[in-house]
């Protein structure tokens, strides 16, 4: 059956407004973020806005749990909640902060169309390695599936607890691993002795990344470049004083540079 001209509409609306539209599958994105753990957290109420994934029936509904299709089940689970019926828990699993759907299709989207702001559930819930949000897009899991995948590759959470580094675009921490691979070369070219991957992650945090980093938060620039995050600024940076360095013959003033960058490349920051 063709989807409704008002669904069609529902459906397009969060492209324009650049939301995600579509539901979450549950074992893709297990898939691309790895999990540290599971348990189950039986009956509680779940913020029915946190629900934003299925298991099985991610096909079938938007985001916002609106059908794709006609749907005759909806207007009979909508019908018994008018009605003051109480229904059976539905079944969820939670990832990070977002929740999918085992079962329980209809009754989320009857209560999201009737105003619900919870709803009763009996959850389980997988631990992901970083963190996942009921805003995050397919994009995002992507983004943050490269970010598991840095973090098990350099331990630098482990090494550096309090790090997070975020990037806007893919394949951002691939730069970052060449990043620490040079700073690792030169260190053992400096030092006379062959460094250990660990130590050179570290080492290229703590005198790399975050000295780049703070400029950047001394100086206000990411002001300049709208949507855009401190890993991201730093990786452009860094290239930025390394043709710098080129030129004049010898590495500039680490917040002069940052400024004069932001001015160059950036927006002028809204009042």
């Amino acid at each position: 059956m063709p989807i409704p001209f008002a669904r069609f509409w529902e459906r397009i609306f969060p492209f324009a407004r650049n939301e995600p539209s579509f539901l979450l599958p549950f074992d893709w994105v297990k898939e691309k973020v790895p999990i540290t753990g599971w348990r189950y957290l039986g009956l509680q109420e779940v913020e029915l806005e946190k629900i934003v994934g299925s298991v099985n029936r991610y096909q079938d509904f938007t985001r916002a749990f609106l059908p794709l299709y006609e749907d005759v089940r909806l207007k009979k689970v909508e019908a018994a909640l008018s009605r003051g019926e109480v229904l059976p828990p539905v079944q969820l699993y939670k990832l990070g902060e977002a929740y999918f759907v085992v079962d329980g299709h209809h009754r989320v989207a009857a209560a999201k169309r009737q105003g619900g702001k919870f709803i009763d559930a009996e959850v389980w819930e997988f631990i992901p390695l970083v963190p996942i949000s009921p805003t995050d897009t397919e994009k995002d899991i992507l983004l943050k599936a490269e970010y598991a995948a840095f973090l098990r590759h350099t331990r630098l959470k482990e090494l550096r607890p309090e790090a997070e580094i975020l990037f806007s675009e893919l394949s951002g921490y691939r730069k970052l691993l060449e990043h620490i691979d040079v700073h690792r070369y030169f260190r053992g070219i400096e030092e006379g002795r062959e460094v250990p991957y660990e130590e050179a992650v570290v080492s290229w945090y703590d005198r790399v990344y975050k000295p780049i980093v703070e400029a950047i938060r001394e100086t206000g620039i990411l002001a300049y470049f709208p949507g855009r995050t401190e890993a991201d600024l730093y990786v452009w940076l860094s290239e930025h004083l390394y043709y710098l360095a080129q030129e004049q013959g010898g590495m500039p003033e680490l917040h002069a540079a940052a400024r004069a960058f932001a001015q160059k490349y950036g927006v002028s920051p809204k009042n």
